[in-house]
């Protein structure tokens, strides 16, 4: 029986401990790289024979610990006609093991089978408009989900973590990327190692079907009924004809639908192999204790088959682009352009950029479509959309005001970004606009979690965590003739998407 060891306290601690001076105490690059040198020489980095990879970050501040396991698979990586998959298994990562969330895996093992035989013969006799074998079919489907439900332990591995002092389990899925996290106790690290290990040496998918209503009921919230969601997917799919990122992350519905246990099985052993995962951890742990557990625990994973890469290259758009929906909704304005992947060494300039234009209230856009021409209630801009492994988009986009056009948008957006390309920006702005990216990054390295996120992430899709550091030192390097020379290059008509919300009204 686990025991409940966690107080109060404990759990305040597991919010984070700070590695370097608040954001807002940064005036400069100079003062924060002595601290960010610190950091770097107590990071270890450690692979197992499989090929799995482990980032330490000692911190002994307090008695904490966060873990994040970083799979190098996310939408990008499925099938045609399989969108979702990424998504869907990160859902079901959480269902347990044959240990884990069942009171007897053999019984529950044979129902889960028999289920998915009759969900198939299910969509069998809808295919042929067989509408008594569908109405017995779902009959049975629906017995064998109750059987099946009675040897389930509801959120198991849930209720262990938490059991134990664990805060925060959460995962996350992206274009790129799906990431599994959590803290616990600085004494729990045996324990995570186990709980993580077996639950990616020895997952069952149970509740598949049960899943499947929760991810098509989540598609309409955040899609189907949303007017932001519905252009973002025809947006995303007009500016990409051939790389993956033209594809939603949580799926279409139709293949949503059509997934079945078999083939996130298949999704799984593809990807989830042991060097497509990077483990960051960051708090309280003595680094050769680290490796002996990992060798102990994520050691029994065999080496397998490298997966297979994203090999689709968008080609050069040549004109614009555009996309218009009708909607039940106030008129909204989107404007895209192509950009290159996050390895790239204009990355910065295109953080630089979005950050000038569009980051809080003293940005451009804000100042100049806001407040002084009032043309839009708000005006924002993203650096990297949908993801930024792969060359990507940088996306712009307004919420037209109530008494304005969507014209008055468009005109108001490409003013700023004529203005741009044709005037150097100045040294003040320039410096006020690096110190805004560097307090953004400190505050996500200002926590264990944080710390561990952006150290498995960089490491994942760039090669190497250090690049997180190096970072920083290239935002500082940035001058206004960098600015002018990407945005002449990127802000083209060729090379832009347009996408426009007109109201119903």
């Amino acid at each position: 029986m686990l025991r409940l060891i966690i107080t109060i306290s404990c759990i305040f601690l597991l919010s984070g401990t700070a590695f370097i001076p608040s954001a807002k105490a940064v005036n400069n690059s100079s003062q924060i790289q002595p601290y960010l040198e610190r950091v770097k020489e107590r990071i270890i980095e450690y692979e197992l024979d499989n090929g799995m990879k482990f980032i330490i970050l000692p911190e002994k501040e307090a008695p904490v610990i966060s873990f994040v396991t970083y799979a190098d698979v996310g939408g990008a990586n499925e099938e045609q006609r399989k969108t979702g998959a990424a998504h869907f298994l990160e859902h079901l990562a959480f269902k347990g093991t044959t240990e884990i969330g069942t009171t007897n895996y053999q019984q529950e093992k044979a129902l889960l089978n028999r289920l998915d035989q009759v969900h198939n013969q299910l969509e069998t006799a809808q295919e042929k408009g067989n509408s008594e074998a569908v109405k017995q079919l779902k009959t049975k489907f629906e017995t064998l989900q109750k059987q099946a439900s009675q040897y389930v332990k509801q959120n198991e591995y849930g209720k262990i973590v938490q059991t134990e002092g664990g805060v925060g389990l959460n995962a996350a899925t992206s274009a790129d990327y799906t990431v599994y996290f959590y803290s616990f106790p600085a004494n729990k690290l045996e324990l995570w190692m186990s709980l993580e290990s077996e639950r990616f040496l020895d997952p069952v998918f149970r509740e598949f079907y049960k899943e499947q209503q929760v991810i098509l009921e989540e598609r309409r919230l955040r899609t189907d009924n949303s007017p932001v969601g519905k252009m973002i997917e025809e947006f995303l799919g007009t500016a990409f004809t051939t790389h993956p990122y033209q594809r939603p992350v949580i799926g279409y519905e139709a293949d949503i639908r059509n997934l079945n246990r078999s083939d996130i099985r298949e999704f799984f052993e593809t990807y989830y192999v042991p060097e497509n995962l990077t483990t960051a951890i960051v708090g309280d742990v003595d680094p050769e204790e680290v490796k002996a557990l990992a060798e102990v625990y994520f050691g029994r994973f065999s080496r397998q088959e490298t997966p297979p890469k994203v090999t689709e290259i968008e080609p050069s758009q040549t004109e614009t682009r555009e996309i218009n929906l009708t909607l039940n909704s106030q008129p909204w304005y989107f404007e895209g352009y192509h950009r290159p992947a996050i390895t790239d060494k204009d990355h910065v300039i295109y953080e630089v950029i979005s950050t000038l234009l569009s980051n809080g209230r003293t940005s451009r856009l804000y100042r100049n479509l806001v407040e002084e021409k009032q043309v839009a209630l708000s005006a924002r801009g993203i650096s990297s959309f949908p993801g930024n492994k792969f060359p990507n988009l940088v996306l712009f986009y307004a919420l037209t005001a109530p008494n304005a056009s969507l014209e008055q948008v468009s005109d108001a957006l490409t003013l700023e970004i004529e203005r741009l390309k044709n005037e150097r920006v100045s040294d003040e702005e320039l410096e006020r606009v690096k110190t805004q990216i560097q307090a953004s990054l400190l505050r996500n390295l200002d926590s264990n979690k944080g710390m561990a996120r952006r150290l498995a992430e960089y490491e994942g899709k760039t090669g190497s965590w250090e690049n997180l550091f190096t970072e920083l030192e290239a935002v500082a390097a940035v001058t206004p003739d960098d600015i002018q020379r990407v945005a002449r290059s990127t802000f083209t008509e060729e090379n832009r998407t347009i996408g426009r919300i007109l109201s119903e009204k």
